[in-house]
């Protein structure tokens, strides 16, 4: 049972930085895809980003894409989102994901496993 911890939340003021990371534990298959989520209380959790197995990386949007950066260091078993130039927008429980395979997907019925998840607040 694949077990992922979250860490790295917490209150920014915008335009800040934050880093998330998340280690992975108990992974039994080579070829895995992680990712980040996010929600709002009362919202659909959304897609932020993934990197697959191939190292290729995508994103949920390109606001997203020009501030938020994933990597992976597989040696760690662990996988980080830099978030930059923050907003109030940004604020939300971010989760990270996992699941078996090469390519990353962007829907929450593809991954297989989560983290408990890691509050960002940016204020204003």
């Amino acid at each position: 049972q694949v077990q992922l911890q979250e860490s790295g939340g917490g209150v920014v003021q915008a335009g800040g930085s934050l880093r998330l990371s998340c280690a992975a534990s108990g992974r039994t298959f080579s070829s895995y895809a992680m990712a980040w989520f996010r929600q709002v209380l009362g919202k659909e959790r959304e897609f932020v980003a993934a990197i697959g197995y191939n190292d290729v990386s995508t994103y949920g949007t390109d606001s997203l894409k020009g501030r938020f950066t994933i990597s992976v260091d597989r040696a760690k078993n662990s996988v980080f989102l830099q978030m930059d130039n923050l907003r109030p927008e940004d604020t939300a429980v971010y989760y990270c994901a996992e699941k078996w395979g090469v390519v990353a997907g962007t829907r929450t019925y593809e991954y297989d496993y989560w983290g408990q998840g890691a509050q960002v607040t940016v204020s204003s």
